[in-house]
């Protein structure tokens, strides 16, 4: 859907439409980005054991927090580029463009090498169980060599949303799925090449898949007003300023968001393989709610850019409705069949009979996780799309340091929950942008300016 007929739409009262159509590709997207991480944990809990599951969970929350400027930065430039296309102001979204690629690339190669420079402290750090330990070191190397795809997929999928245009980035997450499950088939099951395949097999798919994404953008660079020549490139301190200010507090939430889960779950590790196994399968079990619930808070915060670029502040309730109720019920949808059938949904992951036993217990707080999945995304779109960067370091804050981290220790620690209390503390935490962001909509402030073009 073009930029042009989102405002459009979004100005006829047609909300719920325009939602359904700009989301419906970023939900495949997530759907397949979903399927695209639970393969590697499918294929590595049948074929390596509990132990590879363990090693891929900590890789993967490694590789998280390493991503964490990507993340934030994206959103930031999406949010941007969304309200400069409301306001009619393309010539800065050229110069945006070339701006994220420079910034995040740069960022890319510096967090990678510290990465890989730091790898054994880190995993010394967060508890990594020795059983797991080679497995795990193997994970991050490799990932964290191709950390720049990451960031360089993120910086197009950015783009390409900001200007109304979900569908594109769900073919380069398409292609990355159908290339992961072939190579995880290939490397793991074929080669017995064990966790190494596997981070072997999420590193190529993502190559490819930003390949083609730029080959995407240069054969339509005078669509996008980008040209992709040397000078392009170059750092532009107009629009650097308003991607600073709304991207560091951004950062700031991913990290400390990112930190935090990486702390919580250095706890966890320290009590085995088994609690860490199960930990990554919980996760990955919360990701499938999740595919409808980031979908909607990603066209969410495009639609509520470009709704306070345009000054269509009417629209922006709306937009909120829809995306709440679609998320309650699927929210709803799939606490009933993890409830009705729990060995069904946790043995896609693994056969191991003593993880399938501590899976039953995991079920309240699957629970709590979806709920939270709910209720979070639309708040979130809001203060995001609204630009408002104090909100969203406020947030970072309250979410990521002082409620996951201390509901964690109080329930874990204190109250002598073990990894119960950890896992429970997570999952508590998940609501803190519900009720920030229910308070902010209910104050009228998100009308009162265009945070970031005005700003």
């Amino acid at each position: 859907m073009s930029s042009t007929r989102i405002v459009r739409d979004l100005t006829s009262g047609n909300v719920a439409r325009t939602m359904i159509f700009f989301a419906a590709p970023l939900f495949f997207s997530s759907l397949l980005q979903t399927t695209y991480n639970m393969v590697d944990m499918i294929i590595i809990g049948h074929f390596v054991g509990k132990e590879g599951l363990a090693a891929a969970a900590i890789g993967g929350d490694v590789l998280l927090f390493a991503s964490f400027v990507a993340m934030g930065f994206a959103n930031a430039g999406q949010v941007i580029i969304s309200q400069f296309i409301g306001a009619g102001q393309h010539d800065k979204v050229r110069r945006l463009i070339g701006t994220m690629f420079t910034v995040l690339g740069g960022c890319a190669v510096l967090i990678g090498a510290f990465g890989l420079f730091f790898q054994d402290t880190i995993l010394r750090w967060i508890n990594t169980p020795p059983e797991a330990l080679e497995y795990t070191r193997s994970y991050t190397d490799v990932c964290l060599t191709g950390l720049v795809f990451i960031y360089g997929y993120n910086v197009v999928g950015a783009v390409l949303r900001g200007m109304g245009d979900s569908r594109h980035p769900f073919y380069f997450i398409a292609l990355a799925t159908e290339c992961n499950v072939f190579l995880d088939l290939l490397f793991v099951v074929g080669f017995r090449m064990a966790i190494f395949g596997a981070a072997l097999a999420t590193v190529i798919s993502q190559a490819v898949s930003f390949c083609w994404a730029v080959v995407f953008l240069y054969r339509r660079r005078f669509e996008f007003g980008f040209d992709f020549r040397l000078r392009s490139f170059a750092v532009d301190r107009e629009v650097l300023l308003p991607f600073l200010k709304l991207g560091i507090p951004m950062m700031i939430q991913g990290a400390s968001i990112d930190f935090s889960k990486l702390f919580v779950n250095s706890w966890i590790n320290s009590y085995g393989v088994l609690a860490t196994a199960m930990t990554g399968i919980g996760n990955k079990v919360g990701s499938v709610v999740n595919v409808v619930n980031v979908a909607l808070s990603t066209a969410g915060s495009s639609m509520i850019g470009q709704c306070i670029g345009a000054e269509k502040y009417d629209r922006v309730p709306k937009v909120l409705k829809v995306s709440f109720s679609i998320n309650l019920a699927i929210s709803a949808g799939m606490g009933i069949v993890t409830v009705l059938f729990p060995s069904a949904v946790f043995g896609i992951f693994t056969d191991d009979a003593e993880v399938l036993k501590l899976a039953l217990t995991y079920i309240p707080v699957a629970l709590l996780l979806f709920a939270g999945s709910a209720l979070r995304p639309p708040m979130s779109s809001l203060i995001n799309g609204s630009g408002n960067f104090k909100l969203n370091l406020a947030v970072a804050l309250l979410d990521g340091v002082f409620m996951r981290i201390g509901l964690s220790v109080l329930l874990g620690l204190v109250l002598g929950f073990g990894v119960y209390g950890f896992w429970y503390g997570n999952a508590l935490a998940s609501f803190t942008p519900f009720v920030i962001g229910g308070v902010y909509f209910l104050s009228g402030r998100w009308r009162t300016r265009k945070y970031i073009i005005r700003g």
